[in-house]
């Protein structure tokens, strides 16, 4: 009598159905480790424009790309609250700050930022990669932008004080990243001197059409000024929002509609004709 081959149950292990189910139901934490285990990390660069020429880019954002086993990206929003206060956070930082450092020795022109959490101050692999990459050239830290998302740094506001405080002297800058999102006391604000603020992306939305998100926006545009920093606009998505972000005053834009993230930059355009965007 002929075998009769059954199709296996969803649920027998090794068929295609329980490998969705298993990697659906597994803890991201162990998703995420595992990726950085293998390396499966790189960086996506977004350009932050001038508001007055949106064609030219002050600086650009190195953002964290982690992928699964089939090379999918795992949105960042799934993973970065869990690990921020875990050594997979501080991990992540370090490669992060690593990937940057050498985009900034490869390119003499480049100013880069590179997101950081308050906690990885006092990890000692995170300052090592910052000494190493500081030395291969003499003007990457003047080139060299960390950014500090507004609850990190009000976690320890005295040793970010401090940290900021040391690492100006070396010439590199601070971006006080979601401006508006979280609850920096404004005596805090004024001492810790920082260089950029990015409004966050909730004020930016339809702000040609939300009255409570222009005024919300121009009063940290006004802190900006007060306080000489930079100001920057994102999730800037349609010409509607950047041109009243332009007559509002705003220095700086980043958002799709100015610049996608890219895998392959555009210092790195001419190497490949390969754009991967993330």
């Amino acid at each position: 009598m002929p075998k009769i081959n059954t199709p296996k149950h969803p649920e027998e292990p090794g068929s295609p159905l329980d490998y969705v189910i298993k990697k659906r139901s597994e803890p991201i934490i162990d998703t995420v480790a595992r990726a950085i285990s293998d390396k499966r990390v790189l960086l996506a660069y977004q350009p932050i424009v001038h508001a007055k020429n949106p064609l030219k880019p002050a600086f650009y954002e190195g953002l964290i790309r982690v992928m699964d086993e089939t090379r999918d990206i795992i949105p960042a929003k799934d993973f970065i609250p869990i690990v921020e206060t875990l050594e997979t956070g501080r991990i992540i930082d370090c490669l992060a700050l690593e990937m940057g450092l050498n985009a900034l020795a490869e390119c003499p022109t480049l100013r880069l930022s590179i997101n950081m959490s308050a906690p990885s101050i006092g990890y000692p692999r995170w300052m090592e990669t910052l000494e190493k990459g500081l030395s291969m050239d003499g003007t990457i830290a003047e080139r060299l932008i960390l950014e500090i998302t507004e609850d990190s740094a009000m976690m320890m506001p005295e040793l970010v004080k401090v940290f900021m405080a040391n690492l100006h002297k070396r010439g590199i800058s601070f971006a006080l990243d979601d401006f508006g999102a979280g609850y920096t006391a404004f005596r805090f604000l004024k001492q810790f001197h920082f260089d950029i603020v990015k409004i966050d992306g909730q004020f930016i939305r339809n702000i040609n059409g939300d009255a409570d998100n222009q005024v919300l926006t121009a009063a940290l545009v006004a802190i900006a000024n007060q306080f000489d920093m930079l100001s920057v606009a994102e999730c800037v998505e349609t010409q509607e929002e950047m041109s009243f972000l332009q007559e509002l005053g705003l220095d700086c834009l980043q958002g799709y509609l100015t610049g996608r993230p890219e895998t392959v930059p555009a210092w790195r355009v001419n190497e490949t004709t390969l754009q991967r965007y993330v």
